[in-house]
């Protein structure tokens, strides 16, 4: 590897939408990288990295271990599964989870971790999509020890606009859990408000305009209602295939604390519906044709 010799060798594992860009920005910043992914092809979008041969010889070579991968199940597999991060973990170690899980199974998995090699975890499930990472501001939802939190944030302000501390391990991805509900909740909102004020008969495009600065503003107004009125749903910013999956996640939370939240079930509910149609690749706010 030439160049940026001064800089520490760190891992990535996933290089999907979310991953890409902010690998990208890493190297923006000067970072040495080796990395790692299930689907080798993504490694056609990157040039000046270390490319391992699986999750293992990754924690071989760094000691700090950035995993975006899919959800609960792939993080378990290139941690724990045959050839995993953990076959070759040590007390040095720290692995920070940008992936979207539950809490529970975090808590467990950072729990096993520590237990078998000492290495140290943080969850920091993000918000804000590919173009956020691209701009790198992103909001990461932290859990675990300060000091882990600590060793990892000079990396992550790459492509962080900002990351705050929840609590212990399990704390990001519940307040990740937080966020998929208002935001499910919200692209549905905006879909319904649409509709009532196309139906209506005012001039529906300016309301973001006639809004702003009041009560009822808000970022998926200014973002994601104009995406509806003007049915601009490419490129595909966020897919609706994730937002379905991160709200059967917040459902699951929902009920494993015996809650009864109907509007937040319904929209995922909603989401579960439009995915199953056929629309899964496409764009988060096209719930709305749900509206036609």
């Amino acid at each position: 590897m030439a160049g940026r010799q001064e800089k520490a060798l760190i891992g990535f594992v996933g290089l999907g939408m979310m991953g890409l860009p902010m690998v990208h920005k890493l190297q923006q910043a000067g970072h040495r990288l080796v990395v790692w992914n299930r689907e080798p092809e993504a490694y056609d979008q990157l040039s000046d990295v270390l490319i391992a041969e699986n999750p293992r010889a990754v924690a071989e070579q760094a000691g700090i271990i950035f995993l975006c991968v899919l959800d609960d199940r792939a993080v378990d597999d290139v941690v724990f599964g045959q050839r995993g991060i953990a076959e070759a973990a040590n007390p040095s170690h720290l692995i920070v989870d940008h992936s979207t899980g539950l809490p529970v199974p975090t808590q467990a998995r950072a729990e096993k971790l520590k237990s078998s090699c000492g290495a140290d975890w943080v969850d920091a499930p993000v918000s804000g999509g590919p173009g956020y990472a691209r701009e790198g501001k992103l909001t990461i939802m932290a859990g675990g020890d300060p000091d882990a939190l600590a060793r990892a944030a000079p990396f992550m302000d790459a492509y962080a606009g900002r990351t705050t501390l929840m609590g212990p391990v399990g704390a990001g991805q519940t307040a990740k859990v937080i966020n998929q509900a208002i935001c499910g909740v919200g692209y549905v909102l905006m879909a319904e408000v649409h509709r009532l004020a196309t139906q209506s008969g005012l001039a529906a495009e300016r309301l973001p305009q006639c809004l702003a600065g009041g009560h009822a503003d808000s970022a998926l107004l200014q973002y994601a209602y104009p995406k509806i009125d003007a049915q601009d749903f490419v490129p595909v910013a966020s897919k609706a295939s994730q937002m379905a999956k991160d709200l059967k996640n917040v459902e699951a939370e929902i009920k494993r604390l015996g809650l009864a939240l109907p509007i937040v079930q319904l929209a995922r509910k909603r989401y579960a519906d439009y995915v199953e149609a056929g629309h899964g690749d496409d764009e988060t706010a096209s719930i709305s044709k749900l509206y036609k």
